[in-house]
């Protein structure tokens, strides 16, 4: 079993960078994952994609890769005709405002944060930067599915314990579902004799008793009650990936708990009926968070 949440980060210093990995992950009903890279390297996101959907079933993923470069080769041109245009303009605007004239740092200010001003000239080696990446990547993903996988067998105790929780339930239901026929079948022969006496009709008796239980028994849905508890128990030691089928199984079994609360007659059944609830919506609630 392996838990929706993650987290990892890996960072290693190169002769000319430092490249840097942060993965986490959050629960999502599907794969939503996101990758962050410097625009340079977007070659390189789909190779990030494909190592990651292939070990990520479900979950928010949010991948950072960042490299800071100690030293780096480029060349900054400047367009001067563009730039002298703009100076200009900006003498005119001065002296139409009535200004003496253009405060030279504050017009090179300005000049400089204008486009086409200042331009950078690098080619990007692709290859390079992916070697550099590509094993603190490695390192930082071992990292996080290694965390997912321990906070998953945490889940996956907790989740047996509950079960166990659950399972005891059903085994009490079990064993007072006799009771409580028994119980109808004597209310239905006590209100005859009393209305009839001596001549009540033993047939009419049996007839009600049995209409009584087919409305109130609850032999079917201990019985069901007890499938999903041992398919839930299989999802678990055999499916690496549950999460959907635990919330399904999960919706399986609230609707045999609250049909038995509905038929009962018993305050001591109805204690238990709100202890499996309970158990069912701890294991619901951590089941959102299994991958």
């Amino acid at each position: 079993m392996i838990s929706m949440t993650g987290y990892s980060y890996e960072e290693q210093n190169t002769e000319n960078a430092t490249v840097s990995v942060e993965i986490k992950s959050v629960n999502s009903r599907f794969l939503d994952l996101t990758v962050n890279l410097p625009t340079y390297l977007n070659p390189l996101e789909s190779m990030f994609r494909q190592k990651i959907s292939e070990k990520v079933a479900r979950g928010k993923v949010d991948v950072y890769i960042r490299i800071k470069e100690t030293h780096s080769e480029g060349e900054v041109t400047v367009d001067a005709q563009l730039a002298k245009t703009y100076m200009e303009a900006y003498k005119k605007i001065a002296a139409a405002a009535g200004l003496p004239s253009v405060n030279p740092e504050a017009a090179l200010y300005a000049l400089i944060k204008q486009d086409g001003i200042l331009n950078s000239n690098r080619e990007y080696d692709v290859d390079k930067y992916r070697e550099m990446i590509e094993p603190v990547f490695e390192a930082a993903f071992i990292r996080f599915l290694s965390d997912k996988e321990r906070e998953g067998q945490n889940m996956k105790k907790d989740l047996l314990e509950k079960l166990d929780k659950l399972e005891e339930c059903a085994a009490f239901f079990k064993e007072w579902q006799p009771k409580m026929e028994g119980y109808f079948k004597e209310q239905i022969t006590t209100k005859f004799n009393e209305l009839l006496g001596e001549n009540a009709d033993q047939n009419r008796i049996m007839t009600e008793t049995a209409a009584m239980l087919v409305k109130y028994t609850i032999n079917e849905e201990i019985v069901r009650l007890c499938s999903h508890i041992s398919a839930m128990k299989t999802e678990i030691n055999d499916n690496p990936i549950p999460g959907k089928r635990l919330d399904f199984i999960c919706q399986e079994m609230n609707r045999e708990i609250n049909t038995i609360g509905s038929k009962n007659q018993f305050a001591e059944v109805s204690a238990v009926v709100i202890n499996a609830k309970d158990a069912l919506e701890n294991i619901r609630e951590q089941s959102k968070n299994v991958e």
